[in-house]
């Protein structure tokens, strides 16, 4: 009970930051609307691997190593405002191609086809995750922020679990509220314009991220 409620406090502080708007929701929300809510759900859970890792990460001291060796977390940044900016160009790039579902782009059948697709969309979302390493300094001020005295491992297993819960049921959300046939139909009518804006967000949010590896 005594490490209950810093839990608690943690999940309450860590919930409001994963439903904020990012390079992950745009990610989450294009896989399910353009292709299908089970490479949609599939990228979800790649977020909450990430955020996992992350939490991991922050646990075992990754804040205090990225403060000790300020290069470090500068490379970081770039790689992945790198990442994002690729990521968008390549949105952006293919706005105009017309859209393949995922279960006919390769000639597999149904199910491995279905199941090719859904890692590619597991480790696409894992990556996007993994682009933006001020995640693990979140996680490690709020986990700073809530810390019993002496955590039990229980205690930093749990930390990680409800990282994982939190992120993956978010964004699992996400995507079966756009894979609805409703915003399918509105997708495909305007996607390129949707692609473009897509592309233009991720793009944009990899140069701030960029920007702030600069500044830094």
């Amino acid at each position: 009970m005594n490490q209950l409620l810093p839990l608690l406090g943690i999940a309450g502080a860590l919930a409001v930051g994963v439903v904020s708007p990012g390079p992950s929701f745009v990610m989450v929300a294009r896989t399910a609307v353009s292709l299908s809510r089970l490479e949609g759900v599939a990228a979800a859970f790649g977020m909450g691997a990430g955020g996992a890792c992350f939490a991991l990460a922050a646990l075992a001291g990754l804040q205090a190593l990225l403060l000790a060796v300020p290069t470090l977390f500068i490379v970081l940044k770039v790689a992945g405002g790198l990442y994002l900016a690729y990521l968008g160009v390549r949105i952006w790039l293919g706005a105009r191609q017309p859209l393949s579902m995922a279960s006919s782009q390769s000639g597999e059948s149904g199910e491995a086809g279905a199941r090719r697709h859904a890692g590619r969309s597991f480790l696409l979302g894992l990556a996007t995750q993994l682009s933006n390493p001020k995640t693990a300094i979140v996680y490690a001020s709020v986990f700073a922020a809530f810390m019993p005295a002496s955590p039990s491992l229980a205690f930093g297993l749990g930390i990680v679990a409800v990282v994982f819960v939190l992120e993956t049921s978010w964004y699992a959300l996400v995507a079966l509220a756009l894979s609805a046939k409703g915003p399918q139909k509105t997708y495909l009518r305007y996607k390129a314009w949707a692609d473009r804006v897509a592309g233009a967000v991720i793009v944009s949010l990899g140069l701030r991220l960029l920007a702030s590896a600069q500044r830094a």
